[in-house]
Formats: structure tokens, sequence, C-alpha cells
């Protein structure tokens, strides 16, 4: 059996959930979930949070938002879960300022939570991360366009931030650079992870097509796409899935009654250490109680239908088998 690799959109452990997670388990945030993500053989996520409880709210730049989670109970939660990667290229790894940015670095290395997007400087922020996923071994480069203040360059810490442009020198030259570094690694899968655009729009750009497909034919294996809040429609090129955005996986955000960003997908790949995709399995899931679900019938039948619809689009096709949705990966 192909390893299963899965990939959820926005883990937002802050705010609310830092406060409910504080007097229940380590493992209540993952809901229904948890059993699932446990029998993955790998899990990559977007932190959309800093994991500390020092440093003070960002006040160079206007931020109306700030997210982090006490270490002490999220660190344990992400390895309950069997997070391998969590990718910090996003608009909140600078929240609480560089301290906050560096006692998350450290607290994922302690816990052995590979990490790719933020460091110390730009070209630690391009380092790929590494696991493997049973036989499969797999590198994740991770990359943002969201807020640029937040960027790291030669001396300073922040984000692997990119304009989503591939004419543009900066973009090519950073992209080419990170997914050097990771093919250096000799990975039967790479992915590329990104934090791109703004919030609660339901469809990528032109832009983001053409970049998607930019890196499908520079080698990336699977494109992991969040930041939106609610998940859009799926494409498959050249055989390699392109999830432009996998919405949120757990937070408190006020819920949108018709854009519903309360729910999402699990996306699933079975993969084989040769590169061939065998299934993309999106399973559906609903936030409550600050915790992340397994969809109730209801919600999973709206978010089936949603997601096909926004991927009609694309010539993506989907089968149904038993709750989840099965990709069709021949486009």
């Amino acid at each position: 059996m192909s390893p299963r690799i899965g990939f959820t959109g926005d883990v937002m452990l802050g705010r609310v959930v830092d406060d409910r997670q504080r007097r229940r388990p380590v493992d209540a945030v993952w809901g229904s979930t948890l059993e699932r993500l446990q029998h993955l053989d790998g899990l990559v996520s977007n932190l959309e949070c800093v994991l500390s409880t020092r440093g003070t709210p960002w006040q160079r730049t206007y931020r109306p938002f700030h997210f982090r989670a006490d270490p002490d109970w999220a660190v344990p939660a992400l390895e309950r879960a069997g997070v391998d990667v969590c990718a910090l290229a996003n608009n909140h790894v600078l929240d609480y300022e560089t301290v906050a940015l560096r006692d998350t670095l450290e607290h994922l290395d302690e816990a052995g939570i590979a990490h790719a997007g933020a460091g110390e400087t730009i070209d630690e922020a391009l380092e790929p991360a590494r696991f493997a996923a049973g036989d499969v071994d797999v590198a994740v480069v991770s990359l943002t366009d969201n807020t640029p203040e937040y960027a790291a360059d030669e001396d300073s810490p922040g984000t692997a931030w990119i304009p989503v442009d591939v004419e543009d020198e900066t973009t090519r030259e950073r992209v080419e650079t990170a997914l050097e570094r990771a093919r250096e690694t000799n990975p039967d899968l790479l992915v590329a992870s990104l934090h791109w655009g703004p919030n609660m729009v339901t469809e990528p750009p032109e832009s983001f097509r053409e970049f998607a497909r930019y890196l499908v034919d520079h080698g990336v294996g699977f494109v992991h796409g969040h930041s939106a809040h609610v998940f859009h429609g799926l494409e498959v090129y050249d055989g390699v899935p392109i999830v432009y955005d996998a919405g949120d996986f757990v937070d408190d955000y006020r819920v949108d009654p018709e854009l519903r960003n309360d729910r999402s997908f699990l996306f699933v790949l079975s993969t084989s250490a040769d590169g061939a995709h065998e299934d993309l399995r999106l399973y559906p899931t609903e936030i409550d109680d600050c915790a992340v679900h397994e969809a109730s019938p209801g919600a999973a039948e709206w978010a089936r239908d949603r997601m096909r619809q926004l991927s009609e689009p694309f010539g993506t096709t989907f089968e149904r088998d038993d709750e989840a949705l099965v990709c069709s990966l021949e486009g």
C-alpha cells in the first residue's frame, strides 16, 4: 500500500483556541479527526501562529490580529497528531516579534517537527523541510506573498517572501534556490507549500495558476496552497495535484454564513517512491468549539458539492468513496 501523506489548511492555535486548550486535553483540538491523522504516514500543515509565551505584539506596521499559542500544550498537540512539517512562511510568524519566532523554531526543533519558510535569515528561510513517509522521502519548501514587512533578508529573521510573479527576478531567484536545495536532498516527492493571496476570495487569479504550473514544470510534485480561509477548486496539471487553497483546518474565526470558512478537507495523497501518485482523497472537516472534526453529513455534502463546483472550470473530476471525494489525477 502506498504511503499516505496528509495536508491541512491553516492551523491557528492562538487566542480562543489557546484559552480553551489550557482547560482540556492537548489532543482535544483535533476532535474526531485525531485517529485519521494518526494513521497517516506523513502530515504537513501551515502553522498560523507562533509557539511562545514571550514577545510583544508587532507594532512596527498596523496589524489587527496577533496569534500565539502556549507551547506547553501546542507542541504536544502537534506531536499527538503526528505533524511532520510545519510551513512557516505566512503572515503571523512575527506577530510577537523575533523572540517569539525564535521560540517557535526552537520548540519545533526540540520536538523533531521539521519546518520551512522562516528563519534567522532569508538563506535559512529558503531551506527545505524533510521527512520520510514510509519509503517515500519528502522535501517541503514554504513561500509566501503575504505581509512583506515580515520578510527575512540577509541579516534579519522572517519569512521566505516573494511576489507571485514568474517574471519577477527576485521571485525566480528565490524559488529556484529553494527548489534546487530541495532537489539536492534527492526526494521522491517535492512539495511547495504556499501562503498566498488575500482572505475570503473563492478562486485563484490567473497569476497563481501560472505560478503553480511553473512550479510543477520545475519538479514540484504537489502544490499545497493556503491563506484565503476558504478552500478553492483543485486542478491537476501534468498529473500533479494543485490545491490552490486548503482553507482552514482549526481556528477561532467568525464564520461567514455563505462562504463557510469553518468547512474544508483533510487532503490525503497516496504516492510511491517512484514518484507515481495513486490518488488524492478529500475528507470533509468542520470547525466547532475551537476544534476540528469530521464533518457532519450536511456539512460534508455541502463541502463535496462546493469542491466539485469550484473544480469544474479546471476540468477536475471526482468520484465518491464513502465520505471522501477521490480526485482523478489524469488531468
